[in-house]
């Protein structure tokens, strides 16, 4: 079972930057597709970005592309979610999640989530 822990939220001013970290618990990490999505008040999760194991592939939700970017650091079992530009709308709990196997955005096939961290933009 692998155990994964969000960071970095906080408030920021709009058109400010924030860097979230999910942190892992198992050296598996390095095998596992990275995703994050974010939950807004009264809205249904939403899935905004992915990072496979090596890294070497991303994909990211028209919400956020060209402003957020998701990488990870693999030796210290981390992803991390950059966020520039930010917006009011962006403000949501934002969770990682992980899946082993194939690349789905689908948070259906998610087989682990942390408890999410959470970002308010507002001036």
């Amino acid at each position: 079972q692998v155990q994964l822990v969000e960071s970095g939220g906080g408030l920021v001013q709009p058109g400010g930057s924030l860097r979230l970290s999910c942190a892992a618990s198992d050296s598996s990490f390095g095998t596992l597709n990275m995703s994050w999505y974010r939950q807004a008040p009264g809205q249904q999760r939403e899935w905004i970005a992915t990072t496979t194991p090596t890294g070497a592939f991303t994909n990211y939700a028209d919400s956020v592309k060209g402003r957020f970017t998701v990488s990870r650091d693999n030796a210290k079992n981390v992803a991390y979610l950059q966020m520039s530009s930010l917006k009011s709308e962006d403000t949501a709990i934002y969770y990682c999640a992980a899946r082993a196997g194939g690349c789905t955005t689908n948070e259906g096939g998610m087989h682990y989530w942390g408890k999410g961290t959470q970002v308010t933009v507002s001036s």
